[in-house]
């Protein structure tokens, strides 16, 4: 009996130490995966620049707060909202691009 309590308390405490491994790693990936979304939506945001067709929210709204959240660790919430940066500049873009010549129509 002592053995059996003495090699489940060893399997606990290695399960532990391996999970520790393990967590810090997929931290890692996931701030390095929050970096790349972060960069991906300001290089979208400066090409809808390019054409005056940058949204509103994108830049002041979805990016400041994925910066914040990536800063507190929050890696999930900061790809989100740099996911939603991303959409909003890439579609800034077709709307720039789509409406260059656009002036008023007359009958």
């Amino acid at each position: 009996m002592k053995k059996l309590a003495l090699f489940g308390a060893l399997i606990l405490a290695l399960s532990g130490c391996a999970s520790t491994d393990g967590d810090t790693a997929a931290a890692n990936d996931e701030a390095a995966a929050a970096k790349a979304a972060i960069a991906a939506a300001e290089a979208a945001l400066k090409k809808a620049r390019s054409v005056e067709s940058e949204w509103r929210d994108a830049k002041k709204k979805f990016m400041k707060k994925a910066k914040a959240a990536a800063s507190k660790g929050d890696y999930k919430t900061a790809i989100k909202l740099a996911n939603k940066a991303k959409f909003q500049g890439e579609m800034g873009y077709q709307q720039g691009v789509s409406q260059k010549n656009a002036g008023p129509w007359l009958f």
